[in-house]
């Protein structure tokens, strides 16, 4: 079967959904591959580097949408495109379900089969093929890099000759795809960095990224991202409310803000108003990554900049992937490879279009004339959701009862413990000689003492542990060796064991623990 590419038609769309190294593994698929002149140039890629990835150059959209029976594409189709669809040819694209009833029916009408790429299940195996956060990782570092341009200072604080120049204070509203990798790359220009998500599973991911999570001071228990595939909920109203007296508070203190916050299938809410972005300073910069949608900011145009009478500048251009025309390219073309992957199971270049399969079928909304979209619910939940035990609160009489019971138990055990080790020294004290006892009763203590250190340890410490058991083996080594010069043999060959144990033990703990301290090197 032939695979095309049309050049994109939407104004401004720089990016391409086959590349000339995601067409090389097509074809190692079974597939022809087929490109329209010049689809690729927005993207750095030339009709002469298809060639030379052997596809297929074709002039014209039209002859390139006759021949090919796959359609890979980037933006939803126009309807001139979607004139072309015809029973048994596949389309895949981003393609809107939701919003976009002409396309499915026409779609339906034709008979063709379509892939919508925003669609894919959030599922652990269809992460290769998840071209909206392959998307939304470009728009969050782009956000940041645009808030750059448009900021008047530096983003880290210095000191210099000519005087002291404080660090940006950056808030990123949303801790999805976009919102981390925007705090990411915020953080790594010198930024402050403050980060607000509805999903308080998300605080630690922020954290460790070096961002301060904005906690709110409401009782209200939120529901956990995994009942939701991973996105942020509707909240209730009481909750927007102590989320929005929040932002007024931060926003006289940030510079930049950069919004993040989509729910499937509904405008975006409103985290912004236009009381906070009259209480910024002049010169703070919003990026509103939501414009498509509405935008978090009701300011905000769509597709334009725009600077408000106090100063604030908010950018609400939805087309930061295509600004990164190369770099989005390779990442959706990817996707896309992946997708082609799963539906070629057999590599002899034919669609096994298998509705069975949970990504297949989530990504699926049109299908042999029959509209397939919503689809059902994936077998697999796309974040396993933790069931909460309910914690029993228990009273002070209860409390001390089980402190009590806890004491007698671990008292009955350590008595029984030492009846029974004392009696074991007696009996071997009985028929072992004294200048034996005197030395097994030390190696009894130093096992003790031992145990009774490792056992008590986290098993997280056990790796940096070893580097303090190195202390204990040197002197073991030193025991060794006053013993291999010793006229028995048997002990001249006990103590060179003891040396090949210790020393492996001794190079070998600070080998791993040399390798876990480099864990936590930027180098």
């Amino acid at each position: 079967m032939i695979i095309g590419t049309p050049k994109e038609v939407f104004e401004g769309e720089a990016r391409v959904a086959m590349t000339p190294d995601s067409a090389l593994q097509l074809q190692k698929l079974g597939y022809e591959c087929m490109i329209e002149s010049g689809a690729g140039k927005g993207a750095g890629y030339s009709d002469a580097d298809y060639k030379a990835a052997g596809v297929t150059v074709k002039k014209t959209a039209n002859a390139l949408w006759k021949d090919a029976e796959i359609i890979a594409k980037v933006r939803q189709p126009e309807a001139e495109e979607l004139k072309h669809l015809k029973s048994g040819k596949t389309l895949i694209s981003f393609f809107n379900p939701a919003a976009n009833d002409a396309g499915m029916k026409a779609a339906k009408a034709k008979g063709a089969n379509v892939i919508a790429m925003e669609m894919v299940p959030r599922i652990s195996r269809a992460q290769k093929m998840d071209a909206l956060s392959s998307m939304a990782n470009i728009a969050g570092y782009r956000a940041v890099i645009e808030a750059g341009n448009n900021f008047g200072r530096f983003f880290t604080g210095q000191i210099t000759a000519a005087g002291k120049v404080p660090p940006a204070k950056v808030l990123v509203v949303g801790a999805g795809v976009a919102g981390l990798a925007a705090i990411g790359t915020s953080t790594s220009l010198g930024a402050v960095t403050l980060a607000f998500d509805v999903r308080p599973e998300v605080a630690e991911q922020v954290e460790s990224m070096g961002a301060e999570f904005v906690y709110l001071d409401f009782e209200e228990e939120q529901q956990d991202g995994a009942a939701t595939g991973g996105y942020a909920a509707v909240s209730s109203p009481e909750f927007r409310e102590a989320q929005l007296a929040k932002f007024r508070e931060l926003a006289p203190e940030v510079d930049i803000v950069i919004t993040t916050a989509l729910i499937p299938n509904r405008e975006a809410p409103e985290l912004w108003t236009p009381d906070m972005v009259a209480a910024m300073k002049p010169g703070s910069v919003i990026i509103d990554l939501a414009a498509e949608k509405g935008g978090n900011c009701k300011l905000t145009v769509m597709d334009e900049k725009i600077v408000t009478d106090n100063g604030v500048t908010i950018v609400g251009y939805t087309d930061f992937p295509s600004r990164m025309a190369t770099q989005a390219s390779n990442l959706y073309a990817t996707n896309i490879r992946h997708m082609m992957t799963d539906l070629t199971p057999e590599k002899d270049g034919q669609i096994n279009h298998d509705m069975e399969d949970d990504v297949i079928r989530g990504a699926t909304v049109a299908y042999a004339g029959e509209i397939t979209f919503p689809p059902p619910p994936p077998k697999i939940a796309a974040i396993a959701a933790q069931p909460k035990a309910e914690v029993v609160e228990l009273t002070a009489e209860e409390k001390r009862a089980a402190e009590v019971a806890a004491f007698k138990a671990q008292t009955k055990q350590q008595v029984t413990l030492l009846t029974v080790g004392a009696a074991l020294l007696l009996g071997v004290g009985l028929v072992a000689p004294a200048s034996f006892m005197q030395h097994f009763i030390v190696f009894v203590l130093a096992v003790f003492v031992g145990f009774q250190v490792i056992w008590g340890v986290a098993h997280s410490l056990h790796t940096p542990l070893m580097a303090v058991t190195n202390a204990i083996s040197s002197i073991i080594i030193l025991g060794a060796l006053m013993q291999i010069g010793s006229g028995s043999f048997l002990v001249i060959l006990l103590a060179a064991v003891s040396v090949f144990m210790t020393g492996i033990n001794i190079f070998g703990g600070f080998l791993v623990t040399r390798r876990m301290l480099a864990m936590f090197q930027k180098s």
